[in-house]
């Protein structure tokens, strides 16, 4: 039988904790690194872009084979990134590497190893040749992943376990990245105390991940959308905020986190669902999920990975229709003139976007055609009985045109992005969502409504955003913020 589900879930979040602040920016010239380049956009401003120089996070076991000349070296350094761990510090010289990394965790490799390494590898290394090798890889980032590729610049954990990082990318700019944990039931606390529960009895992490730096589909409730876009991810920027993450994770572990007494269960689904329109970015997208569902790299299962867009053409969803992932799409109102106040960018009807969609989930396989809909829930707008009706009416069109499609629908109560950016939405009452909920279960569907997690510390969906100016961007920086 096929069904429309409803995902709902309604929770106050009692996130806190959240202290970012802005990072200084100096108005004087773009100072750019290797491997970036600039030009200038209609509007007349900057653009920056970076040339999609391979590191090792985007190859496969066989490719980094072939530059580490051995297949042993390329398995021990795809050990480490699975972990979370940058190779070029856990087999460099200690006294020189070890100082680099702010938690002072590959002080101790012989721990560090029992964590990255399996048992069958704990006492190999990659050797001063494979170093070399690797470090010739890197040069473009100043040498590796960490701290070169990208550099974890503010770490923020909230009461909740939320947990939201600030990465500083070659060129300067910040992109954000959020771990959202789920315990699992049996588990009744997040303490260090708990470290000796079973890992595997954790529950999960789900990290939510950027594509770009900034968007420019311009969603109006969305503070990523009033930053525009700066420019997209190489798939290897991409892949470091899981690398990131899974270090987060690993540390939480070991109690070197200074954050607080939240233990994080392991990662096991990605959301593309942070800054950026991922269909403007879907190369780069599609290359970071080829490695991260790779079963000899970071292992991750196709049904855990959802790729988000808010459809800027119909054929936006066919770029992903190969791709091991689950798709999403940002719908937020079925009739077009109400689509359009909310996605100011939208050049299509909704009917023409959902043929679009249609035609993807025929091409796909049948595992793979489960949808998320996601509709941002705003006091007045969008929240209505007619509007749920549409809604209800505009899905069941797809379930009946495509055979084992699955639609479940994510209410995702609006977020405040701040007063400057408001527009003057305000999210739903309790009572308002629920019968919004009321209303899809009338119609056949089943009705639930997504928690929001860290939405008082701008960590909630709709709420990245970074300090960067299009033309205001320096590597001048000043010293981390720290949490209050």
């Amino acid at each position: 039988m096929k069904g429309i589900l409803v995902l709902v879930a309604i929770t106050q979040a009692p996130c806190r904790g959240f202290t970012f602040q802005a990072a200084t920016i100096a108005t004087s010239s773009i100072q750019l690194q290797k491997g970036t380049s600039t030009d200038v956009g209609d509007d007349g401003l900057v653009q920056i872009s970076t040339e999609n120089k391979q590191t090792a996070l985007s190859m496969t076991i066989d490719q980094l084979e072939k530059v580490l000349g051995g297949r042993g070296r390329a398995r021990l350094a795809w050990d480490c990134y699975c972990n979370g761990a940058d190779p070029t510090y856990f087999f460099g010289d200690t006294h020189l590497l070890a100082a680099k990394s702010i938690f002072g965790e590959y002080s101790d490799k012989l721990s560090l190893a029992q964590h990255v390494l399996p048992t069958p590898r704990v006492t190999q290394t990659i050797g001063k040749n494979g170093l070399s090798l690797l470090a010739d890889l890197h040069s473009h980032c100043g040498g590796g992943v960490e701290n070169g590729l990208a550099t974890l610049i503010h770490i923020s954990t909230s009461t909740d376990g939320t947990t939201k990082l600030l990465l500083r990318l070659m060129d300067g700019f910040e992109v954000e990245t959020v771990l959202i944990p789920f315990w699992a039931a049996d588990s009744n606390t997040n303490e260090i105390e708990s470290r000796t529960t079973r890992y595997a009895t954790l529950g999960r992490t789900t990290v939510c991940i950027s594509s770009q730096v900034g968007c420019k589909q311009g969603c109006s409730f969305c503070a990523t959308g009033k930053m525009g876009k700066l420019r997209s991810l190489s798939s290897d920027e991409i892949l470091a905020q899981l690398f990131y993450a899974k270090k987060i994770v690993r540390l939480s572990h070991d109690g070197i986190l200074d954050s607080g007494k939240v233990v994080l269960p392991p990662v096991s689904n990605i959301v593309f669902m942070g800054m950026g329109e991922p269909a403007d970015n879907a190369q780069s997208v599609k290359d970071a999920i080829n490695i991260m569902t790779k079963t000899d790299l970071f292992q991750l299962k196709a049904t855990r990975i959802t790729v988000s867009t808010v459809a800027p053409t119909p054929e936006a969803f066919m770029e992903f229709c190969d791709s091991k992932c689950v798709l999403a799409w940002s719908v937020h109102a079925a009739r077009d003139e109400l689509r359009k106040k909310l996605v100011p960018t939208t050049k299509y009807t909704m009917s023409e976007l959902r043929q679009g969609l249609i035609d993807t989930l025929h091409k796909r396989k049948r595992n793979l055609r489960t949808v998320m809909i996601e509709v941002a829930l705003i006091a007045d707008v969008n929240d209505s009985l007619q509007e749920a009706d549409g809604l209800a009416d505009f899905l069941k069109y797809i379930t009946n045109e495509v055979p084992a499609s699955n639609l479940m629908v994510n209410v995702i109560p609006y977020n405040d992005i701040g007063t400057d950016l408001t527009n003057g939405y305000k999210q739903p009452s309790s009572e308002r969502i629920l019968l919004f909920q009321r209303r899809l279960l009338a119609a056949g569907v089943l009705a639930n409504v997504r928690g929001t997690r860290g939405d008082e510390e701008s960590a909630a969906c709709g709420q990245l955003a970074t300090s960067r100016k299009k033309k205001e961007c320096s590597t001048e920086t000043a010293a981390l913020p720290v949490d209050d």
